[in-house]
């Protein structure tokens, strides 16, 4: 029953929020809580730390920005389209880094997104300095105007939890398990007849899918795709999210990413203060919360949903739980 109640209030929240906050500044959040939960499945369950996600960001936002307003396709097809494009760059990226692992993996792919970023300041399509502007909203499966906020804030909101069931199938299925196994003991999975290379181009894959969904998705919220997308500093506010949150948790990289735009947001009247702000309040939960906001506080959570009924006998509770 409690848990029901819970479900039943984040539901309720969910739907009122845009009644209550800025909706632009909702899916924002919504576009970066799936970019950090790809980051997430690299890090959290691949074990693999990658400086190279704004590449597979940003370059999706371009083309899925370009898509929509050159090529006339509908946002939906927009948004495939740039997690088709983001699938296709993290096979690449895999495919490349896939026999190196620690520091050499993080620079390899750190070395890769600069290369993507100078190429997007140089292509035509891209705008250049200026980015790609204008990008048109239009109607989602020719139904639902998107350029009503609320209506996009809604379809924004059903991709999110599209692609945190797509997250929770990946991580639950054997593949998740196997590429937990890799994380804790990359020995042991070679001894079982795995090839982790092979299991390192796929996570890559689909994380880079779910990285491309995002750019895509943020390309038709805000209209513009830019320069500041496949920047290093977006690599390095991506990592923050994932980490502030809870690496390897479901919900730790949303967590993450709504802490980070609202700092953003709400402080972004002190200029470069906000920077010093994120390091102060990033040094305080590493200390205070070692796994994350989530991983520490969903154990608390989790045992105060399943504890017994006060004045049940302790035989009782132990059969009952038995």
């Amino acid at each position: 029953m409690l848990r029901i109640i819970l479900l039943v209030l984040l539901a309720a929240a969910a739907l009122l929020a845009p009644y209550v906050l800025y909706p632009i500044f909702l899916m924002k959040a919504f576009c970066f809580a799936i970019f950090a939960s790809a980051l997430n499945l690299l890090l959290g369950y691949g074990g693999l730390l990658s400086f190279g996600h704004a590449a597979l960001f940003g370059g999706s936002a371009y083309v899925a920005g370009h898509a929509v307003k050159v090529w006339g396709l509908p946002p939906e097809l927009g948004m495939v389209v740039g997690a088709a494009t983001g699938a296709l760059l993290g096979l690449i990226f895999g495919g490349l880094t896939s026999r190196r692992s620690g520091i050499y993996f993080a620079m390899i792919t750190f070395a890769l997104s600069q290369m993507v970023y100078f190429v997007a300041l140089q292509l035509p399509f891209t705008g250049g300095e200026d980015g790609l502007q204008s990008v048109p909203r239009g109607r989602f499966l020719g139904l639902i105007d998107l350029n009503d906020d609320l209506a996009l804030y809604y379809v924004m909101l059903a991709v999110l939890l599209a692609a945190l069931w797509f997250l929770h199938r990946v991580v639950t299925s054997p593949f998740g398990h196997i590429l937990r196994a890799m994380r804790d003991n990359e020995t042991r999975v070679i001894s079982l007849g795995y090839k982790p290379h092979h299991l390192k181009i796929m996570v890559f894959t689909l994380s880079g899918a779910l990285a491309g969904l995002a750019g895509g998705s943020k390309t038709i919220v805000l209209g513009i795709a830019s320069l500041t997308d496949v920047y290093w500093h977006t690599n390095g506010e991506v990592v923050l999210m994932t980490i502030l949150g809870g690496v390897g948790t479901l919900f730790g990289p949303v967590v993450g990413a709504f802490t980070v735009v609202l700092l953003q947001n709400y402080l972004a009247e002190t200029g470069a203060w906000v920077t010093i702000i994120q390091g102060v309040v990033f040094v305080v939960i590493v200390l205070c919360f070692r796994r994350g906001l989530v991983g520490e506080l969903a154990p608390l959570l989790r045992r105060w949903l399943q504890r017994e009924p006060a004045g049940k006998p302790a035989e009782l509770a132990e059969r009952e739980h038995a």
